[in-house]
This record gives structure tokens, sequence and C-alpha cells, in this order.
């Protein structure tokens, strides 16, 4: 009896073997010891089609389940800095890129809107644009709002000034091309500093 036992455990040993010589020919996998996300286990299973894919999809940046609403970002040209204020344009979104906020202008839930009766963003004089989650108290002095405009330009404003409140006491000189915009009661003060074409 303790023979046939080891009779047949040299044989499945052997039989297991052979499998797994064979499959790693086969499928051209790594040596059994790898510890690849294509090694032999998850070729054998027929996983690692379906693994290459999703790195494959996570490395090119495309939308994971879950962002598929979220807005696509519009090529731009390079960031030109500016001497002088832009032609007046319509805003069309409004985007802060270190809170990650692309929100339209006239939206159906209004997420921002211009006050039209006042200059347009990029224009000589100051803009002012409200919204509502729009992170204002997460930005700082240095940081960026672009408008992306009608005339297939973003107007770049770079912030000056982050207060509590809705900030009617600061001087804004005329002439100079400013954006001001408020969110609840966090309001931000920017100047233009740049512009870069849309297509």
């Amino acid at each position: 009896m303790p023979r046939a036992k080891w009779v047949v455990a040299s044989l499945t040993v052997a039989l297991l073997s052979t499998t797994v010589v064979v499959l790693q020919r086969t499928e051209g996998a790594a040596p059994a010891a790898s510890t690849t996300d294509d090694a032999l286990p998850s070729r054998a299973l027929g996983l690692s089609g379906h693994r290459r894919l999703v790195r494959e999809l996570e490395q090119s940046g495309e939308n994971r389940p879950g962002e598929a609403t979220r807005p696509r970002r519009v090529a731009a040209g390079p960031l030109r800095t500016v001497s002088g204020p832009l032609r007046a344009a319509r805003p069309l979104r409004l985007r802060i890129p270190s809170t990650d906020v692309d929100v339209p202008f006239g939206g159906q839930d209004e997420e921002a809107s211009w006050d039209s009766a006042g200059p347009a963003p990029g224009a000589a004089g100051t803009a002012v644009v409200t919204g509502t989650a729009l992170r204002l108290g997460e930005l700082r002095r240095g940081r960026t709002v672009e408008i992306l405009r009608t005339d297939r330009r973003t107007a770049v404003f770079t912030v000056v000034r982050v207060s509590p409140g809705r900030a009617s006491e600061w001087e804004e000189p005329p002439g100079r091309a400013q954006l001001r915009v408020i969110d609840g009661e966090t309001a931000v003060l920017a100047r233009l500093t740049g512009h870069r074409s849309s297509s």
C-alpha cells in the first residue's frame, strides 16, 4: 500500500511539472517564480489581458468609472504674458486649476455668473463673477484663475488677495484688467497676467 501511494504521488508531481512547462512555452509566460502581473498564474486564469488593459488605461489617463461626467480639458496653447487688457469677450467657463474647479457660466444651476453690467473678464476694469461651490477659501496668493472666453482665448488671472466677506473696500485702479470672484463669504481679487489660445 505505501508503495502505491508513493507511485501516485510521483506521477502527480511529474504531471504538474509537465503542465507548467507546456503552459510556459505556449503562453510565453515568465517563470512561475515571477511576481509580475503577467506571470503564469494570471495567464492560466485568463486575467493577464484584463490587467494589461487596466494598466494601459491608467497610464493613458482615460476616464475611470464615475468620471464620465467630468468636463474634458480643452487643448490650450502656451501661456503668453500681457502688456494690457484684452478686448471684451463673453466668458464661457471658469477654471481654478489648483482646486480642480471647472464650471460653466450661465448653466442650468448657475454654477458661475458674470455681472454683465460691468467689464468682461480680461477687459479693462474689474469684472465681477459670483458662484457657488467655487472653493475660494482654499486659494492662496500666486494661484491662478482662468476664464475661457468666446474669442477662443483663455484669460489667466493671478490671485493677489483672498479675503472673507465681499471685500468691497478693495482699491481697484481703473484701466487695469482685474477679476473679483465671490463665493458665499469669500472674495478673491486677481489681476490679468496672461492669456492662451484655446482650440
